[in-house]
């Protein structure tokens, strides 16, 4: 299991840094560009513009596939829009650029994350397992932008754009020696109906709204980092790393969750996230300082980055074995959904209200939202279990 898990982690990491990378790096070619905040924001949501039509697709797709063949399209897809970003570095193409690996990205994901939730065997397992898969987006999202960062600096937006359109083949090298589980039975998939009957669950619904306001504090943290780093006339470097002390943050944490899984509610970790996420959001525009704004960002990476492994283990408690695709998928589709309206919404607020007021409205809503996470079904009594490091 060690195995194969580290193969995923290291494809999930390749093809998440390119997207991460471009999603730091084409904004703040924009910006230099004389590109508005909400022209800005438009760019971001088209990271996420994709994934919200395809993603019930390919939970299904991945259902029927398993992992190699949704890995092999990714890759092609994402290397395709890279491309085209080193031979045409203009706004119009970062926009194609932008929706090519946000498909990429998001058809992987759910492909990986599936296989990965069949390498486990129990909740304490699923915690484990998906608390090792969630430390490959925390690394990409510091190894992106920082790459990014570095290259824009030393050699320009093109150089930059070439190191991450290098980067998705590499996940197909880590992929294509894993051996795949066994397809879901057609009659399975015949017989269950359309995803949506998967939203008649009550705790299932309520997964998907406390889902839906966190990845919410993501997309405003990303979008609001390079803006106001630009406002404050820091270099690409800086705001790279900012955003790399939030990855790392999230990264240490899930790097100790394994071992503390035994010891972790789902509903308990949840919610505290969602408390002190609120409370950061309110300080953060009240620093200006380089290294203020990057401590805040590691208090956010601990709190945010414990989430994940949590909702992961907890959608597949809830959810039949055979549909584990489909409800990734519509995961998938409702945090991307967000990542399409809130750059937006975050765009046009920020140029009315200001930057610092679309922090306190989000924060706000996280608090007033989190009794939901802390009433999340219990996950079902077993033998303690425990997965080799």
């Amino acid at each position: 299991m060690r195995t194969d898990l580290a193969r995923l982690i290291a494809a999930q990491i390749c093809l998440h840094a390119c997207m991460t990378g471009f999603r730091m790096a084409a904004p703040l070619m924009a910006l230099r560009e004389g590109y508005s905040p909400a022209a800005v924001g438009m760019l971001l949501a088209l990271f996420a513009l994709a994934p919200v039509f395809m993603a019930l697709p390919a939970g299904r797709y991945a259902d029927r596939r398993g992992l190699k063949k949704p890995v092999a399209l990714s890759v092609g897809i994402a290397t395709v829009g890279a491309a085209l970003a080193v031979a045409f570095p203009v706004f119009a193409v970062l926009c194609f650029t932008a929706l090519t690996c946000g498909a990429a990205t998001g058809l992987a994901m759910i492909a990986l994350q599936r296989h990965v939730g069949r390498l486990a065997h129990g909740p304490l397992e699923l915690k484990q397992v998906f608390s090792w898969m969630a430390i490959g987006p925390s690394i990409s999202n510091f190894l992106g932008p920082f790459a990014a960062g570095v290259m824009i600096d030393s050699f320009g937006f093109r150089a930059a754009f070439l190191l991450l359109a290098l980067l998705p083949s590499l996940a197909w090298f880590w992929v294509q020696r894993t051996v795949e589980h066994e397809p879901v039975a057609a009659e399975l998939r015949h017989n269950s109906g359309s995803s949506w009957n998967l939203l008649r669950d009550k705790g299932f619904r309520k997964l998907m709204v406390v889902n839906w306001l966190l990845s919410s504090c993501w997309d405003v943290h990303t979008f609001l980092v390079p803006v106001l780093g630009h406002e404050r006339g820091l270099s690409a470097t800086v705001i790279g790393t900012i955003l790399g002390s939030f990855a790392l943050a999230a990264t240490a944490i899930r790097v100790l969750m394994p071992w503390m899984a035994s010891h972790l509610r789902e509903s308990v970790v949840i919610g505290s996230a969602m408390v002190a996420t609120a409370l950061l959001f309110a300080v953060y525009p009240l620093v200006h300082a380089a290294w203020a704004m990057g401590a805040l960002s590691v208090l956010l990476g601990l709190a945010l980055g414990s989430v994940q492994p949590m909702i992961m283990s907890s959608l597949h408690q809830m959810t039949p074995h055979h549909r584990h695709g489909e409800a990734l998928g519509l995961r998938a589709m409702a945090i991307n959904g967000s990542s399409v309206v809130m750059p937006l919404m975050f765009g046009s607020a920020g140029v009315l209200m200001g930057v610092g007021a679309v922090f306190w409205l989000v924060g706000a809503v996280v608090g007033l939202g989190s009794p939901l996470a802390w009433t999340l079904p219990a996950p079902p009594a077993e033998a303690p279990q425990r997965m080799p490091p």
